[in-house]
């Protein structure tokens, strides 16, 4: 099987064909992605994500941000999946704690493991809460930990979560929790209206010691600065989200072909995306032509109308369960829950009532 060394390689052209085949049952059936992520790894996908120095390929973010365009254009929730992964991956590498990067990398990167996060309550997740959703308490040996991380994108399949907690003192710690250790008991997954494949749900940790080899930062109140890409609400959010827009512009293109009519708004959504994906583009290069919020705000708005515009295309055939019109718009929903800072949170809000800021 064909490695993916660039964007352009035509091997990532054929492993899209694959996902989008294996789309529509992925949806329906909400079976756990295990055929997509093995061709992630059979196609080196993986190795995107991981510097040379542990044997991956090194992607600079430009190109990553291509490849994810393309692959979440063919399924949303093989992406959002792999974002998990390779956020978690990408904080181990990245940890001053050389011995636990170079325990863990060599499994993961070979897809041996699967590695996710639990950060969301660090972030934008019951931050409203007096005490924290995870607590910890450090001890002479590691920290202990008590309390949950609510949003945990395959948990139960996880051998090793990347989780945050939080001390009395209000500083923070990232730890690799091994998901086999006394204490830990993954939830039932949250019945999803969209990615429901991705068994995201809660992750509780009773009274479990992690021990302090196995920390990756911290503790300190900016645990969550630092490895590249990693943070949430950034660049990677809005990439997912036009990648799905994508997907959506060209149905609606190709529904023009049979159809005049179409083509006037199908040219405007297109020449809108053109230019939102050139900022996302020029952003991954370090060329900031807007900030990241109004590039998350822009970009939620555009999946948001492209996937409806391609609904309506579609007619009463999209609405049927099954059509990709239809995945398209219940999956654009989650960018208005999915990391989504207050400030882009506000902007779609007023343009949903038809109010300008």
């Amino acid at each position: 099987m064909p490695v993916i060394h660039s964007p352009d390689d035509p091997a990532l052209d054929e492993l899209c064909r694959r996902f989008s085949a294996l789309a529509g049952d992925l949806d329906r059936g909400g079976a756990w992605p295990v055929e997509q992520l093995a061709l992630c790894r059979d196609y080196g996908v993986l190795s995107w994500f991981f510097p040379a120095e542990f044997g991956g390929q090194g992607w600079d973010e430009a190109d990553i941000v291509r490849g994810e365009l393309k692959l979440s254009a063919a399924c949303l929730t093989t992406m959002f999946i792999l974002t998990q992964w390779a956020g978690a991956c990408r904080r181990i590498v990245a940890s001053e704690n050389a011995a636990l990067a170079a325990r863990l990398a060599p499994h993961l990167l070979a897809g041996r493991t699967f590695a996710t996060l639990g950060i969301s309550h660090l972030t934008t997740s019951r931050r409203h809460l007096s005490q924290p959703a995870l607590a910890a308490e450090e001890m002479p040996n590691g920290f202990r930990l008590n309390g949950l991380s609510p949003w945990v994108t395959g948990g139960r399949h996880a051998h090793t979560i990347v989780i945050g907690a939080e001390l009395a003192d209000r500083r923070r710690v990232l730890l690799a929790l091994d998901t086999r250790w006394p204490g830990v008991r993954a939830g039932d997954d949250a019945p999803l209206i969209g990615l429901n494949a991705s068994h995201t749900g809660p992750i509780y940790c009773d009274n479990v010691l992690v021990p302090r080899h196995d920390l990756i930062a911290g503790p300190s109140e900016d645990v969550m600065a630092g490895a590249r890409g990693s943070n949430t609400g950034g660049l990677q959010t809005s990439t997912l989200a036009i990648g799905v827009a994508g997907a959506a512009v060209d149905f609606l293109f190709a529904e023009a072909e049979r159809r005049a009519d179409l083509l006037v708004p199908a040219g405007g959504l297109r020449a809108e995306l053109l230019e939102v994906r050139g900022d996302l583009l020029a952003a991954a290069l370090g060329e900031e032509r807007c900030s990241t919020q109004d590039l998350r705000t822009r970009a939620n708005s555009l999946v948001l109308r492209a996937t409806q515009a391609a609904l309506a295309a579609a007619k009463g055939t999209g609405y049927v369960v099954g059509h990709p019109a239809g995945r398209w718009c219940r999956e654009a929903l989650f960018f208005l829950v999915w990391s989504c800072p207050q400030q882009v949170m506000a902007a779609n809000l007023c343009e949903l009532a038809g109010l300008s800021e």
